[in-house]
C-alpha cells in the first residue's frame, strides 16, 4: 500500500530539511519516493506560490488566500500526488491540508466548518497516512527564520514571515488543537533537538508504519 506522509509545523521548524533527509534515507532503502511542497509541485502551483508567498506588497483577503492555496492543492493532487500513489510510490509533502486549517483557519480566524468541505473538495478526499509535526515555539521559529535570512540563502523569505507573533501563536495553538482531535493521525517531534536526532525519530516512525503494512525496509 503506498503511503502519503506530510510534514507540518510552524515557520522555522525544519520541515524542508527533515523531509529531504527522510527522502534520502528511504531511497537508500529501496523505496520509490516522490517529495513535494505546498504550494507548488506543478507549473500552476509554483505560479500560485510566487503570488502567495513572494509578493510582500500583496494584500489578500483571507478567503482569497485560502482559495489560492486550495487551487494549488487541487492541481497537485490531480497532477502529481494521485498518479504517484496509483503507481505505488511513497509521497512526501512539505505541508498539506492541515496547514490551511492552522494558518487560514486558526491563524486568520476563519471557521473550520467552512474550510473542511473546501479542503475535501480540493483534495478529492485524499488524507495523509501520517502527519509528522515538528513542534517549535513560534518565537524560536521566527528567530531561526531571521537568522537563516541573515545568512543569505538558507531559507527563502515568504509573506507569512512578516505577520506578527500573535498570528504565529494562533497558528501554533491551532496545530495543537488539530493533533488533540486526531492523535492517531499525527506524530509529534520536538524540533528543538539536533537535526540528526529528529531525523532518527522520524525514520523510526516511518519504519513502524511500513512494518505495520508488511513493507519491511530493505
Amino acid at each position: 500500500m503506498p503511503h502519503f506522509i506530510t510534514f507540518e509545523g510552524p515557520e522555522g521548524s525544519g520541515k524542508t530539511t527533515q523531509m529531504a533527509l527522510l527522502q534520502e534515507a528511504l531511497i537508500q532503502e529501496g523505496q520509490d519516493v516522490v517529495a513535494l511542497r505546498e504550494p507548488g509541485g506543478t507549473v500552476a502551483g509554483e505560479a500560485i506560490r510566487q503570488l502567495l508567498l513572494d509578493r510582500s506588497d500583496l494584500d489578500l483577503h483571507a478567503r482569497a488566500e485560502t482559495l489560492l492555496f486550495n487551487a494549488a492543492r487541487a492541481q497537485l493532487v490531480e497532477q502529481v500526488i494521485g498518479p504517484a500513489l496509483a503507481q505505488g510510490q511513497m509521497v512526501l509533502c512539505d505541508r498539506f491540508a492541515d496547514s490551511t486549517l492552522a494558518y487560514q483557519g486558526f491563524g486568520l480566524g476563519q471557521p473550520l466548518t467552512a474550510l473542511v468541505p473546501l479542503i475535501a473538495y480540493a483534495t478529492a478526499g485524499l488524507t495523509p497516512s501520517l502527519r509528522i509535526y515538528l513542534n517549535l515555539p513560534p518565537a524560536t521559529g521566527l528567530q531561526r527564520v531571521q537568522q537563516g535570512q541573515a545568512a543569505s540563502h538558507l531559507r527563502e523569505w515568504n509573506r507569512l514571515d512578516a505577520k506578527d507573533l500573535a498570528y504565529h501563536k494562533a497558528v501554533y495553538a491551532g496545530y495543537q488543537e488539530l493533533m488533540n482531535r486526531d492523535p492517531a493521525g499525527w506524530h509529534e517531534v520536538d524540533a528543538r533537538q539536533p537535526p540528526a536526532i529528529i531525523h532518527e525519530e522520524i525514520l523510526e516512525t516511518v519504519h513502524a508504519l511500513l512494518h505495520k503494512e508488511g513493507q519491511v525496509p530493505a
